[in-house]
């Protein structure tokens, strides 16, 4: 019996090879701007986040031009039978939910937890982080240490893998890293006061609040990409 294997479905890889399809059987024609986020999110029954990925990982297959605060624009020159291997990692929005969930939990666990040590090492990274002369690749280092140190300060081996687990998905995939290239290259930077206020948080070993001010954290940043990534 011949069947095929069972992969986990991601929306945007759908939208993506749905829409290099048409671009492919020239439904839509080079130079042509397709239709808004809005209306893309309609048509396809999906989120804007997933349409904002699609688009992103069309754009690193070259297929298309995303012009910010413009749309997206079908790049000319397209060869026939030109065919692309789209990155089959989650998307950058979908580790960020992902992140939202796990990492507030994983701080209010690490509230009751976390060594002298650990918070030295938390003070360490956000000094880093609000140092003007730091590079912006030693700000990003900074941190995922910060937010990895809470991981193992949760002294959780299953929530420390994972969240590791996470970082590395962030790091890895070629979709992601040119999202938060795109993101970085627009003013979105680790926030320090927001750091800061989940380091108090642990220092005053308060779970309840460590566990709001890191989804406050998370959700602002999703918040915050949308709004830089928008492409109406």
């Amino acid at each position: 019996m011949k069947v095929e294997a069972i992969k986990v479905r991601r929306l945007y890889l759908e939208v993506a090879n749905q829409i290099e399809s048409l671009i492919m059987d020239g439904k839509v024609k080079p130079g042509e701007r397709l239709p808004s986020e809005r209306e893309l999110a309609t048509q396809f029954e999906v989120s804007r986040p997933s349409i904002r990925e699609a688009m992103i990982a069309l754009e690193i297959a070259g297929l298309v031009e995303i012009r910010t605060g413009s749309g997206i624009y079908v790049l000319p020159n397209i060869k026939a039978g030109h065919s692309i291997a789209i990155d089959d990692d989650p998307g950058p929005f979908e580790i960020l939910e992902a992140r939202l969930i796990i990492e507030g939990e994983a701080a209010s666990l690490a509230a009751a937890r976390i060594s002298d040590e650990q918070l030295k090492e938390l003070e360490t990274a956000i000094k880093i982080m609000g140092d003007p002369e730091t590079s912006e690749a030693d700000k990003e280092k900074a941190d995922q240490l910060f937010h990895c140190t809470i991981a193992d300060a949760t002294n959780n081996s299953a929530l420390n893998a994972t969240v590791k687990w996470l970082w590395e998905l962030r790091n890895r995939s070629p979709i992601s890293t040119t999202f938060h290239q795109k993101v970085r290259d627009l003013g979105v930077h680790p926030y320090v006061d927001e750091h800061i206020r989940i380091y108090k948080a642990l220092k005053m070993r308060d779970p309840k609040r460590a566990l709001l001010a890191m989804q406050s954290h998370i959700s602002k940043a999703i918040d915050d990409d949308m709004e830089v990534l928008k492409v109406e």
